[in-house]
């Protein structure tokens, strides 16, 4: 496949930025294109190459030069768009999502279905994806039942992620407004997906967001929103998650709202940003638990998402209108900020 296909040019890659439209209260236009300096690091915008309402969240296809957004709606919906030269994006389709609000999608590893959680209705939407990656009608929707204990962020399910597995582990659906990671298996034939019973359940009021998989398939991270925590699990054989413990996601003083959490590809440090203190945290997997080497600042109070690229981290904050590079230490993990903030409005995801 030609480099220009994938959005690679001679003078470096281009990343994709989603966010926030006026839609839903942001500033941004639609998802926006910048070339990256593998070498240094610097992310040079290229302006919005689609315009679309509040594609909050970002994917590509495995092996076809297509990316897909969700767009964060009442009425959700998924978009698709095939990937030119310099990033330019040529839309493929969009589908509606069956819910409200989808915040997060995902591609199966082979490329054969695309999975988006709606988090305003708690749910999960299945879509067939064709050999080219193009969406067709939805043969899905899950919805979840139940609510925690906070009456505001718990009222009723809300669904913040799905976590495809590699190989025929489980599928992961978690829910911020029931406390719970639930279990799916995907008919592949029907396109349908298959409840693991029973489904793992945090403390109460944790509020699970998001969680990332270790590249040895046998650790996940879970970051709870509500409580500010991070719960490391143990995924057995039968694709079961046992706690192996809790440690606080933040050192600093202050309303810790953890949200995007990642793992080095070498296995030995995870990454989690956490709103209201403005913070990046890094902790070191060499023990049982994730232990705390460095926090740092990113210059913002609201890092919505984060995206780990080489050496170098990519912090989109949300209400500070900016993409913060960092560059990482892969001896010792810690970040350091390199260059001046990256003007984006309402960013809320960074997509390699």
């Amino acid at each position: 496949m030609p480099a220009e296909e994938l959005g690679v040019s001679g003078n470096g890659e281009v990343v994709h930025i989603g966010g926030y439209t006026a839609q839903s209260g942001g500033r941004g236009s639609g998802i926006v294109a910048a070339r990256r300096d593998p070498r240094t690091g610097a992310l040079t915008p290229l302006g919005t190459v689609a315009v679309t309402p509040s594609p909050s969240f970002l994917a590509r296809h495995p092996t076809q030069p297509v990316l897909y957004a969700v767009n964060e709606l009442t009425d959700g919906e998924i978009s698709a768009w095939q990937v030119g030269a310099d990033g330019a994006l040529d839309p493929v389709g969009s589908r509606s999502t069956g819910g409200a609000e989808p915040c997060h999608l995902a591609v199966l590893p082979g490329g054969s279905h695309l999975l988006a959680a709606n988090y305003g209705s708690g749910s999960i939407a299945v879509f067939p994806l064709d050999r080219q990656g193009v969406p067709g009608e939805r043969t899905d929707l899950v919805v979840h039942e139940g609510h925690g204990p906070d009456p505001e962020r718990q009222d009723h399910a809300h669904a913040h992620m799905v976590s495809p597995g590699a190989g025929h582990g489980p599928i992961f659906g978690v829910d911020l407004g029931t406390d719970s990671v639930y279990r799916y298996d995907l008919d592949e034939a029907t396109g349908r997906l298959v409840p693991r019973a029973p489904r793992m359940r945090t403390k109460p009021g944790t509020g699970p967001r998001h969680l990332a998989r270790h590249p040895d398939g046998r650790r996940c991270y879970l970051v709870g929103e509500l409580d500010a925590s991070v719960t490391a699990y143990e995924l057995t054989d039968d694709g079961a998650l046992h706690q192996r413990g809790r440690v606080e996601a933040s050192e600093r003083a202050g309303h810790v709202q953890p949200s995007e959490v990642t793992v080095a590809p070498d296995g030995r440090f995870l990454y989690v940003a956490n709103r209201g203190v403005g913070t990046v945290a890094v902790f070191t997997l060499a023990g049982e638990l994730p232990e705390l080497v460095a926090e740092v600042d990113t210059g913002g109070e609201w890092p919505r998402h984060f995206a780990l690229i080489g050496e170098h981290l990519y912090v989109a904050d949300e209400r500070a209108d900016m993409v913060r590079v960092f560059r990482r230490d892969v001896d010792t993990g810690v970040l350091e900020a390199v260059g001046e903030p990256v003007p984006v409005p309402s960013p809320t995801c960074v997509l390699p």
